[in-house]
C-alpha cells in the first residue's frame, strides 16, 4: 500500500528528548537518524543499563541468561546515535507548548531520587513503556519484567519447588511451561473461563487447555486470587469457597499498566491508562511538540479501532512512521496488530485483533499445525471478510497475514479455499469484482 503523506509542522525540531531507553526509545531514535535527522538527540531511560530485548525473559528464561543487549542484535547503540543518554533517570514531570517542551528528570527510582535537572527540547516522544500489575493484598508475588526480575525468578525455580503462576496470558504460560520442564510443581491460576480469553477470547483460548496437562502443568480456571503471603495463595473458586495452595515461588502475571502516572493529568488517557495516539504517534488533547509511542499507548487506526501497545512488534514498528512525520516525510502504513510467543510445547502468533462475535475457518490439522482465521460471514456463507488469524506451529501463514492485514485492510476471501491448507492464503483473496458485496 502507498505511504501516507505526513501532515507536519513545516519546520522540523532542532532538538528532541527521547523518555524511555527500551525498544521503543532505541528504534525511535535509529529512525530519526537514518531520516537524516542531525539535531540533538536526548534520551532518558529508568534502568541503569543499555537497552536490551524483554521477550527472552520470559520465553527464554532458562535458555539466555544474560540480557539480550539490542546493541548486539543489530539494532544501534544508543550511545552513537544519540547526543546524550541518562539512564538510571526517571520522568518526573512534563511542561508542553506547540514551540517545545520542559522535561524534569530526578536520577535514581521514585523510592530513592537523587537530583533534579530539566531538559528543554522543541520535541519529546514518550516511550515509557509500561509496569507490572501487582494488585493490593499480593505481597508475597512477584513479577517479570526487568533483566533483574529474570535473574531472581531464575534462581528460585529450583526443581521441585512449588511454583504458581497467576495468570494464564502470554507471560504466564510461557513461564509455566518452563518452570514444569525445570522440575517445578506448577499450578497456573486464572480468573477467567479459558486461558488467553482477554489475548484470543474465550473459543480460541480454550483450545489451547490440553497444552497445560500434556506438559505437566496444573491449570485452574474460573478462580480469583483474593490474596498472596509468603508461601500461600488465597482463592476463590468458581464456587466461592475460600482455599489455599502452598507456593514456593508465586509469579504475578496479570498484564502491565502504561506507564503514564507521572504525567499528572497532563493529556487524555484511554480506559487502561495509555496515551491515545493516531498511527504517526500524535498524542490526541497533547501539543504537536508531543509523541508517543511503545507500550504506553493505545494506537487508534483506521479500519481496526484502538488497538494496545504493550507487544514487541509494535515497538519495533512504529517508530518509523513517527519519525518520518516529525520530520515532515511520508509515512508508511501501520502493520497489523501481531503478537508472537512460545507456551507450552508450541509457537503461536496472533494477527489483527481478537474479536468472539467471529466466525472461525480452521486450516490443517487441529491435532498437529493449525490456523484459525477470524471473519466475518457474508450472506451466502461462502465468503467472508478477514478479520484476524491465530496460527499454531504453522509459521508459513504469520507472514501472508500481516501482509493481507496490514493498513486497516480487511480482505474478501473464498472460504472454502481459505480453509485448505494447501492453498496459499493470498491466492484465497477474491478480487473487488468477485466479492460477495458486504460481509
Amino acid at each position: 500500500m502507498a505511504d501516507l503523506p505526513a501532515v507536519s509542522p513545516a519546520e522540523p525540531p532542532a532538538s528532541i528528548v527521547v523518555v524511555g531507553a527500551g525498544l521503543a526509545g532505541l528504534r525511535t531514535v535509529a529512525e530519526l537518524r537514518s531520516r537524516g535527522f542531525v539535531g540533538r538527540i536526548t534520551v532518558v531511560g529508568a534502568e541503569t543499563v543499555p537497552p536490551y530485548d524483554r521477550p527472552p525473559l520470559s520465553k527464554e528464561l532458562f535458555a539466555r541468561t544474560e540480557p539480550v543487549w539490542l546493541a548486539g542484535e543489530g539494532f544501534g547503540e544508543l550511545a552513537d546515535l544519540a547526543d546524550r543518554v541518562l539512564l538510571g533517570h526517571r520522568a518526573a514531570a512534563l511542561q508542553a507548548h506547540d514551540d517545545g517542551v520542559a522535561l524534569t528528570v530526578a536520577a535514581g527510582t521514585s523510592d530513592a531520587a537523587g537530583h533534579s535537572e530539566t531538559i528543554s527540547a522543541d520535541a519529546v516522544v514518550l516511550a515509557t513503556g509500561a509496569s507490572p500489575v501487582l494488585p493490593a493484598g499480593w505481597d508475597g508475588a512477584s513479577a517479570l519484567h526487568t533483566a533483574d526480575d529474570a535473574a531472581r525468578l531464575r534462581a528460585a525455580l529450583t526443581p521441585g519447588a512449588r511454583v504458581v503462576v497467576i495468570g494464564a496470558g502470554w507471560i504466564g504460560a510461557e513461564v509455566a511451561g518452563q518452570a514444569a520442564a525445570r522440575g517445578c510443581a506448577v499450578t497456573v491460576v486464572e480468573a477467567a473461563p479459558t486461558p488467553l480469553y482477554r489475548q484470543l477470547g474465550a473459543t480460541l483460548g480454550e483450545r489451547t487447555r490440553p497444552w497445560y496437562a500434556a506438559a505437566g502443568v496444573a491449570l485452574r480456571t474460573d478462580s480469583t486470587v483474593t490474596a498472596v503471603r509468603p508461601g500461600e495463595v488465597h482463592l476463590a473458586g468458581s464456587d466461592g469457597a475460600p482455599e489455599r495452595l502452598r507456593a514456593d515461588v508465586v509469579l504475578a502475571a496479570v498484564g502491565v499498566r502504561p506507564a503514564t502516572g507521572w504525567l499528572a493529568g497532563a493529556f487524555p488517557l484511554t480506559p487502561r491508562g495509555a496515551l491515545r495516539v493516531d498511527p504517526a504517534g500524535r498524542v490526541t488533547g497533547a501539543p504537536s511538540s508531543v509523541r508517543a509511542v511503545g507500550d504506553c499507548v493505545d494506537m487508534a487506526v483506521p479500519g481496526v479501532g484502538l488497538v494496545p501497545g504493550g507487544h514487541w512488534d509494535a515497538a519495533l514498528t512504529h517508530p518509523a512512521a513517527l519519525a518520518a512525520d516529525m520530520l515532515g516525510q511520508a509515512t508508511p502504513p501501520p502493520a497489523a496488530p501481531y503478537v508472537f510467543s512460545t507456551q507450552l510445547g508450541h509457537d503461536l502468533a496472533f494477527v489483527g485483533m481478537p474479536d468472539d462475535a467471529a466466525s472461525l475457518v480452521l486450516r490443517g490439522d487441529p491435532e498437529d499445525a493449525w490456523t484459525a482465521l477470524l471473519v466475518e460471514r457474508a450472506t451466502d456463507g461462502t465468503t467472508g471478510r478477514l478479520l484476524a488469524g491465530f496460527t499454531v506451529d504453522r509459521p508459513r501463514d504469520v507472514g501472508p497475514l500481516r501482509k493481507l492485514l496490514a493498513d486497516g485492510a480487511r480482505p474478501v476471501l473464498d472460504l472454502a479455499r481459505a480453509a485448505d491448507p494447501a492453498v496459499q492464503l493470498r491466492r484465497a483473496v477474491l478480487t473487488p469484482d468477485r466479492a460477495a458485496g458486504p460481509a
